[in-house]
């Protein structure tokens, strides 16, 4: 089933004028009865009509909203949460057997929070709180499970870890991240004498300063002229050996340039590590 055309076919927050207008819409189609749930998608699965498919997510429209209407506390838009929600539907749908025995509402409730619970965790906050599958479960259940605003005291902390089998340590550290706010780095344009600095104001750029661009660049000016010294009071076999070796993109081996100037590798390693004594003393000279 192609979600794009799913989706052209059934009204969608914010297409339809205003949410409300969307709300009282889904709520004025009717509801189906099993049998005819059943009907509807062995067409979609066998004969793939699309239109049974269509009207199995009009009906289950309005469910997706009351799911939505369960995550508002979360600061995100109730269109954006239903949007969210029937993407889940629509695979739903496309997965739903009708030979299992369960109406589809309560096979979809699961794919419409797998859909909502993503998109609350990619938008809730500009940093993710919840990454691994254990910390989404917390993120979650831990929001249901504080009765209070303040933070939660001993007994509460050891009540929720218990119930959801994790560390104590993992309860409060969770309970930290939900408790931070998002600061903007640079101040709002509004003038305010009394809000908090912002991150722009005390954090140091160390590339910003251009008296210490300059005496790094002439560090490496430098060292660049040293080593080319260097080089030249090599004779020109260490020279060769000492460019092949350490400064060219595709490094030679020892034993290639053994071949090359007929002695051993062994020698090549000596001539080698003379070498790079006596540079290392002009570097230090």
């Amino acid at each position: 089933m192609s979600q794009a055309l799913v989706t052209a076919n059934f009204p969608v927050p914010g297409l339809v004028g205003s949410l409300d207008a969307y709300i009282s819409a889904v709520y004025r189609i009717p509801v189906l009865t099993q049998e005819e749930e059943q009907s509807l998608s062995r067409n979609f699965h066998q004969d793939n009509d699309l239109d049974s498919a269509r009207k199995l997510v009009m009906s289950h429209l309005r469910f997706v909203v009351h799911v939505a209407r369960g995550y508002a506390g979360y600061g995100l838009q109730l269109a954006d949460l239903i949007q969210e929600g029937n993407i889940g539907l629509m695979k739903a749908v496309k997965r739903f057997d009708p030979d299992q025995g369960v109406r589809l509402v309560s096979f979809a409730v699961h794919w419409i929070r797998a859909e909502m619970h993503e998109f609350i965790l990619r938008n809730w906050r500009i940093v993710k709180v919840a990454t691994t599958k254990a910390q989404r479960k917390l993120f979650f259940n831990l929001r249901k499970s504080k009765k209070r605003l303040g933070w939660m005291n001993a007994h509460e902390v050891r009540a929720v870890a218990k119930d959801l089998g994790v560390p104590e340590a993992t309860v409060r550290e969770m309970e930290l991240r939900l408790s931070g706010r998002d600061i903007g780095f640079e101040a709002p344009t509004e003038t305010d004498d009394n809000a908090k600095p912002v991150p722009s104001t005390f954090l140091v750029d160390e590339g910003a300063d251009p008296y210490d661009n300059i005496a790094d660049a002439d560090l490496v000016d430098n060292r660049m002229e040293t080593l080319r010294e260097a080089l030249l009071e090599l004779d020109p076999r260490a020279r060769d050996i000492i460019q092949r070796r350490w400064l060219n993109e595709n490094k030679t081996t020892l034993q290639e340039l053994a071949d090359q100037y007929g002695v051993s590798a062994e020698r090549i390693r000596q001539i080698e590590a003379s070498s790079m004594k006596k540079m290392r003393g002009l570097f230090v000279a």
